[in-house]
């Protein structure tokens, strides 16, 4: 691999680590409900929710109470999820009028968002109405991230709580992981990518003549919005088939470097997290030095491939 393909790495390694100190401090102040940033104005809305849905927030749950309120949460989410697809022929935002899933990819398709997990089966450009990919998919993309930050928050207590039979309040650790982190550095994310060429619209798709004559159509949607949180909350299951290989995912190298760093900076600002809950420093450094250097030496197998083409294609005598 070249020089400047090292430094490429190195440099983007560094600066995931030099920023998941204060992401670290940010997740750090939801895991103890003091000092959230942005409280004065979304702490009502917060105490809000907990009122309408008749959660004690001052309450907290045993392992078994939090595993059953996680697990029906995801299991409505599922169900939820399974009817939008399936009926979003007679629901609205269908500028395309696509009729609903088959079943089994519906249910494919949701249990794979709600668990994280972002399997594709389908071309979201040919198979889901805005309605489905906004209230269904992003939806599930924020909900998944958001659990998956909660279970990492009882897990930790896990470790730092060795005296105690409580593990948190599975209802508190989403809303405010999905409150207080999610949602703001989404909307900051979806702004920066519609500035960058993103789009965002409700319009189905957009006819035009190419230079050489031809009749094309290009499939539009609220793509920014939904990338933001696929990429910061780690899901795949973007609006189009080739998810962010296709250029209105993913414009020029300023969104494709964003997309990356957004994809790492939770898992590393966990481990910074995780060292504050549990006293330890040390043990979080460790940690972080362990994933940084996984980052760079697959990051470097990835460079090489990617740089040197496949040769199978090259004695074919395709350009690449």
């Amino acid at each position: 691999m070249t020089f400047s393909g090292w430094i490429m790495i190195l440099s983007f390694t560094a600066l995931i680590i030099a920023l998941a100190k204060p992401m670290g401090a940010w997740l750090y102040a939801l895991y103890r409900g003091q000092n959230m940033p942005g409280a004065r104005v979304l702490a009502p809305v917060e105490r809000g929710f907990y009122k309408l849905s008749g959660v004690d927030p001052t309450r907290e749950q045993s392992w078994i109470g939090y595993a059953v309120a996680l697990l029906a949460f995801n299991i409505i989410g599922m169900v939820l999820l399974f009817a939008i697809l399936k009926l979003q022929g007679s629901l609205p935002l269908n500028p395309q009028a696509f009729a609903g899933m088959e079943s089994w990819l519906a249910f494919n398709t949701a249990v794979s968002f709600v668990t994280n997990t972002n399997w594709q089966n389908y071309g979201g450009e040919t198979t889901l109405s805005h309605f489905s990919q906004m209230a269904g998919l992003s939806v599930q993309n924020f909900l998944s991230a958001a659990t998956g930050i909660a279970v990492a928050f009882a897990f930790i207590r896990g470790f730092a709580r060795s005296s105690v039979t409580t593990i948190g309040n599975f209802w508190v650790d989403m809303t405010r992981a999905t409150l207080y982190l999610l949602l703001p550095l989404c909307i900051i994310l979806a702004i920066i990518y519609v500035a960058l060429g993103v789009p965002q619209t409700l319009v189905g798709s957009v006819d035009l003549t190419t230079l050489e004559g031809a009749k094309q159509t290009l499939a539009l949607g609220p793509v920014a919005s939904q990338l933001s949180i696929k990429m910061l909350g780690t899901n795949g299951g973007g609006p189009f088939n080739t998810n962010s290989a296709h250029p209105f995912e993913n414009p020029n190298q300023v969104s494709n470097f964003l997309e990356m760093y957004a994809l790492t900076l939770i898992p590393f600002a966990l481990l910074v997290t995780f060292g504050k809950m549990i006293n330890d420093r040390r043990q979080a450094r460790l940690l972080v030095g362990v994933m940084a250097g996984l980052l760079v030496v697959f990051a470097s197998f990835s460079i090489f491939a990617e740089t040197n083409g496949n040769p199978k294609l090259t004695a074919l005598g395709v350009d690449q």
